[in-house]
This record gives structure tokens, C-alpha cells and sequence, in this order.
């Protein structure tokens, strides 16, 4: 999509204002409920954990794509205004590159956080700090690694229907970004799904037995299916057809959706569990807290 000095094709002023309102939301509620959990980790001994650092990089990768979102919605209340994109054709690199890194980041370290508590819960030793060190580095490692190449040549980054963020081009779907594409999906999102659906199904069998399943086995999985399926479903459409045929509103839908997932995680991952509850409760009240560890 180009810079232009007129509203995007197939989109209203007051549609425009619609998205940008709906993303700011979506920022503003991820923001608030992923900067507690960081929060709490680092002021908070007891959940300085190796399976709350896995937790801690998914909160971290979470607050990158909710202040992505809170670029997009500016640029949309400022696309109206100034019926172009503000920050140039860099600006559109760098933020596709930021919100690549931080969208794989999530999406990896919800499978690091599965294979985790299968770890802690399906064997007799504990998940040790340098594993889930290990874990947290090749995860952004690997993450930085493919949002970096688009910039290098294999994919591109490019606007979205909209013209107020940027992600990964599928309008081409050429031979450059079907090869990239599969590639990268299959290490970022089909991989992660398995280690995720199998996590929890070998934690559910073996709990079961025992009777003391007290983790969700089914929601993880959902959760990832639902926040970035439909980037999938729209990328892979792309390989095999015109996507120019496809509404450009429908086109920013998997956006819209994946936005809601830093807000989803943070229920599902950290303020769901009583030793965070703890942890942001110390924060918010510190004279408390020294109370408490004085008793």
C-alpha cells in the first residue's frame, strides 16, 4: 500500500476512527495488565521462579505488541487527519520488524511456558534456572532471527489494509514469500502448537491419574489457535490466491484479533494464579508487604 494523502480503499473516515479506537483499547488493556506481572517479578522474591521467568517473557513479548498496537491506533487517528502514514517507509520497516519479533515471542514462549509445566509437574526434578534461561534467549533469539529476514531480502514488510501499521506482505504471494512463509510458520506457529497441545496432554493424562489437575489443559491451545489462526488462515490464502479479492475490512480482522492477545494471556498465564495476585498486591501496597515478611 503507498503513502497516499486520501483514506485507505474500501474504508470510511469514521471506520478509520472505529479501528483506531478499538486498537487504543486493545494497547491500553494489554499494557495495564501485562506491566503488573513485570512488575511483580522483579520486585517480588518468590516469583523469581525458572517457570515464572517463562512467564515473565511472555508478558515481556505481550507489552511489545500492545505498544504496537498503540502506534497503529495513533497512526489511524492521525491517518484521518493527515490522510498518510506519519513515520516514512523506515518507520513502517521498523515497527513490521518490532511487532514480528514481539508476535513470535508470544506465540513461542506460550509453548516454552507448556513444556515447562509439563517439567514441573509430569517429572520428579524442577525446571532448572539455565534451562529456562535457555529457553527465554533461543526464544527471542530465534524470534529476532526470522523478523529479520524481511528486512534482509527473504519476505517483505509492507502497510496493512489500512495503512496504519505494518506487517508481513502477503499481497505478492510470490514464490519469495510462499517460501518464507511455510518456513517461518512452521517453526513459529505449527511447532510451538504441537509442543503446546502435547504439553498439556501428556500433563492431563498423568494428572488425571492421580487426581490433581488443577491446569486448564485445553485453554493454551485454544488461546493460540484463536489469537493467531486467522493470521495463518489469511497468510496461507495468500499462496494460493488473489488477496486482493478479499475485502480489505476482512483483511484487518486477524490484526484486530491478534491485538487482544496480550490482554488474554495475562488472565490466562499470570493474574489467574494466586502467587501473582500476591506479587502485584506487594507491589501496589509495599508497607503491607514489609508487614507481612516482618510477622
Amino acid at each position: 500500500m503507498a503513502e497516499s494523502g486520501s483514506l485507505p480503499n474500501g474504508f470510511s473516515e469514521l471506520e478509520v476512527l472505529a479501528v483506531g479506537t478499538v486498537l487504543l483499547i486493545e494497547a491500553l488493556t494489554g499494557l495495564c495488565l501485562n506491566s503488573p506481572t513485570i512488575l511483580s517479578f522483579c520486585k517480588t522474591p518468590e516469583l523469581r521462579t525458572p517457570i515464572h521467568l517463562l512467564v515473565l517473557s511472555l508478558a515481556l513479548a505481550d507489552t511489545g505488541i500492545s505498544l504496537n498496537a498503540l502506534i497503529a491506533a495513533t497512526s489511524s487517528l492521525l491517518r484521518v487527519s493527515h490522510r498518510r502514514w506519519p513515520y516514512g517507509s523506515e518507520g513502517c520497516q521498523a515497527l513490521g520488524f518490532q511487532g514480528f519479533v514481539t508476535a513470535l515471542s508470544s506465540i513461542c514462549s506460550s509453548a516454552a511456558i507448556a513444556w515447562g509445566r509439563y517439567h514441573h509437574y509430569c517429572t520428579r526434578s524442577q525446571l532448572a534456572w539455565n534451562t529456562a534461561l535457555s529457553l527465554v534467549i533461543c526464544v527471542w533469539l530465534s524470534s529476532a532471527f526470522w523478523a529479520a529476514m524481511p528486512l534482509l531480502g527473504w519476505g517483505h514488510y509492507d502497510y496493512e489494509p489500512l495503512g496504519t501499521c505494518c506487517t508481513l506482505d502477503y499481497s505478492r504471494g510470490d514464490r519469495n514469500f510462499t517460501s518464507f512463509l511455510f518456513t517461518m510458520a512452521f517453526f513459529n506457529f505449527f511447532l510451538p502448537l504441537f509442543i503446546t497441545l502435547t504439553s498439556y496432554r501428556f500433563m492431563e493424562q498423568k494428572l488425571r491419574k492421580t487426581g490433581h489437575l488443577q491446569v486448564n489443559t485445553t485453554v493454551p491451545a485454544r488461546t493460540l489457535l484463536f489469537g493467531w489462526g486467522p493470521y495463518a488462515l489469511l497468510y496461507l490464502s495468500a499462496t494460493v490466491m488473489d488477496v486482493s479479492a478479499i475485502p480489505p475490512k476482512l483483511q484487518m480482522v486477524p490484526a484486530l484479533i491478534a491485538k487482544t492477545m496480550p490482554t488474554i494471556n495475562a488472565i490466562n498465564y499470570a493474574l489467574g494464579r494466586e502467587m501473582v495476585h500476591r506479587g502485584i498486591w506487594q507491589c501496589l501496597s509495599p508497607q503491607r508487604s514489609e508487614l507481612d515478611r516482618a510477622r
